[in-house]
């Protein structure tokens, strides 16, 4: 099973950063390859989530629909996640958020999955790790460009 890591350095204190992750609501605002995301399940202390949704790859104009279930460490600063129903095979990993110090926090992702189509799949399984890293790489980033920006405090 395929195994992705990604991680970014934001410019933004640990707080801010972490708190913008667990808002998967807004996702679909700044994230142009989340279509939709519906939060099912919610805890009451916010610390499990069951979402479900909805992500484009728009290249192959391909929809990709799962429902994960987070459960998220506010102690730790870590939300790991696992897909519940849907598209992938197989589909689950973590995020750690690490404060670095001088209002600096490394975001880091570890993301496994499973992804085959039919016929076709032994053929596409390098396009599908290029675009799974890169959609991973683009969520990362686009929590650090959100974290960064004044309006964000």
């Amino acid at each position: 099973m395929p195994t992705i890591e990604n991680e970014v350095t934001v410019n933004a204190p640990l707080e801010r950063v972490y708190a913008l992750a667990k808002d998967v609501e807004s996702f679909p605002e700044f994230m142009p390859d989340v279509e939709s995301l519906v939060v099912q399940e919610r805890s009451d202390d916010g610390s499990r989530t069951v979402t479900q949704w909805v992500g484009v790859a728009s290249d192959f104009k391909l929809k990709i629909r799962w429902t994960e279930e987070d459960i998220w460490d506010d102690a730790a600063r870590v939300c790991k996640f696992t897909q519940v129903k849907g598209d992938y095979q197989s589909y689950g990993g973590n995020w750690t958020f690490t404060d670095l110090g001088d209002g600096q926090t490394k975001f880091s992702s570890v993301l496994t999955y499973e992804f085959e189509i039919p016929l076709i799949g032994p053929l596409l399984k390098k396009v599908v790790a290029k675009l799974m890293r890169e959609n991973t790489q683009r969520l990362l980033d686009a929590i650090k460009t959100r974290a960064e920006q004044p309006a964000a405090l």
